[in-house]
């Protein structure tokens, strides 16, 4: 009888333990001392997740955009037209080992290069759109790192990791006759298996459901009232991200004040927003584009989640970056086929207008006012753009960090901001078509050397 007493505590003790990870684990701290933010890893799941990333394809080295246009040589270049011959067919060679090295050029194409006949192509084409738009408009969240198709991709046709709309909740556990399942209850690998609603991507990567459920008071207000379910769906979400970044929750937030704002919980908040307009604006038009086999269960296309481009990674590909080597994936503008050519008199007030709305953002190393990398390049467009409109200004706005001493960061704004003005004047536009605004600190009181404080913003009207 003792025996088979010690044998079933010590059966019920390996259950018990059976959710547990063994140590040693390795804590690293994220904010300041006595916040409680630190980011526990465990070495050999850490160790796995970097050893099952993909090798990144050899390609060759950038070799310059001189020469002619792909879109003057090459029919029906709607995008990526505005690169050179030879650096476009670098770009298609790198696209083709990024998403579909198995299937090669006819993955998208067919023996009519022009031609728009597979379905492959055209989301491609609306892919290499996206690619610029996160590179350009996304930087909050990808920062200077940037993305490429390879980012999601990892040499796959269909991203590993994409989301659909699951099946209604009534009998929708196949083989299993037990009703309404009301959304939760499935296990589902995307939240961590946790007994919570299987799909937190609908209200919150596509639809725009505010993530709020934590009060100021122990009681509901008239103006904070959330329900069970609702926190539920938000925990969820959470478990998401810290299944997809392979993290724990401490990683972004200040146990001793969860509603804490801080600079991982800023990049949490945009990547949130990036999903849902990626979603939006990208994939969901592209739903009719695709064939039945390629979409849900539901009928919906596939969308991205924060697991399509980390990966169990809290930086994608071990923050590898990539997107600086392919310039025709760091900018967005648009390469249509050439107009045709116009009066002088008739082509000033379209210039004027295509320039109206034009802003730089010109980024700053660590407590430095010097240009750095291509840095330069976005003054140069900005003394075409000025120059171009000869009654144009520009507006310089120069932002610090929320960390430090606040007097000494003002000073550092406004001589990267006296940075930029002189490298105007020196090109030749005139003082008084140059505005100098006051320093400004980055929202949201991110700290520590966030890149994005580093920076002046330029507005060109």
């Amino acid at each position: 009888m003792k025996t088979f007493r010690l044998l079933v505590a010590a059966l019920l003790g390996a259950t018990l333990l059976a959710a547990c990870e063994r140590p040693p684990m390795q804590s690293t701290q994220q904010g300041y001392r006595g916040t409680g933010m630190q980011d526990v890893q465990n070495p050999r799941i850490v160790a796995a997740a970097k050893a099952a990333q993909p090798a990144v394809p050899e390609l060759p080295p950038p070799g310059g955009n001189d020469g002619p246009k792909a879109r003057d040589v090459y029919q029906n270049v709607k995008v990526l037209g505005d690169l050179s011959v030879g650096e476009f067919t670098r770009h298609m060679l790198a696209i083709t080992a990024w998403v579909a090295p198995e299937q090669g050029c006819t993955y998208c194409h067919g023996a009519n290069l022009a031609d728009d006949g597979k379905y492959t192509k055209v989301v491609a084409r609306r892919m290499i759109e996206m690619n610029r738009h996160l590179n350009v408009d996304w930087a909050k969240h990808v920062g200077t790192t940037g993305v490429t198709c390879y980012t999601c991709h990892r040499g796959q046709p269909v991203p590993a990791n994409v989301t659909y709309a699951p099946l209604t909740p009534k009998n929708n556990r196949v083989g299993v006759g037990l009703g309404n399942d009301a959304g939760q209850n499935k296990a589902e690998p995307s939240i961590a298996l946790a007994s919570l609603p299987y799909d937190p991507f609908t209200p919150y990567l596509k639809g725009d459901e505010q993530i709020r459920v934590q009060g100021t008071q122990a009681l509901p207000s008239d103006d904070h009232r959330v329900s069970i379910k609702q926190a539920e769906f938000t925990y969820s979400l959470m478990n998401h991200f810290s299944k997809s970044l392979g993290v724990n929750c401490t990683f972004c937030h200040n146990t001793q004040s969860f509603s804490t704002w801080n600079e991982k919980r800023v990049t949490a908040w945009h990547g949130i927003r990036m999903a849902r307009d990626l979603n939006n604006a990208y994939l969901e038009p592209l739903t009719t584009t695709f064939p039945a086999n390629r979409l849900g269960p539901t009928g919906d296309v596939a969308k991205v989640s924060c697991a399509t481009c980390h990966q169990g990674i809290n930086k994608p590909l071990g923050g590898l970056a990539m997107a600086k080597d392919w310039p025709g994936l760091l900018t967005t503008q648009v390469a249509a086929a050439a107009p045709a050519a116009v009066p002088v008199a008739a082509a000033t007030p379209v210039v004027a207008t295509m320039q109206a709305e034009l802003k730089e953002t010109i980024y700053f190393p660590v407590n430095s006012p010097q240009l750095r990398g291509d840095e330069p390049k976005k003054i140069e467009k900005l003394v075409a753009a000025l120059n171009a409109q000869p009654g144009s200004t520009a507006t310089l706005s120069g932002y610090h960090s929320a960390s430090g001493k606040l007097a000494a960061n003002q000073e550092l704004a406004k001589q990267r901001a006296f940075k930029i003005r002189d490298a105007l004047k020196n090109a030749g536009i005139a003082d008084s078509r140059i505005k100098l605004d006051k320093p400004r600190q980055t929202e949201a009181n991110v700290k520590g050397e966030d890149p994005f404080a580093r920076r002046v913003e330029v507005t060109v009207k």
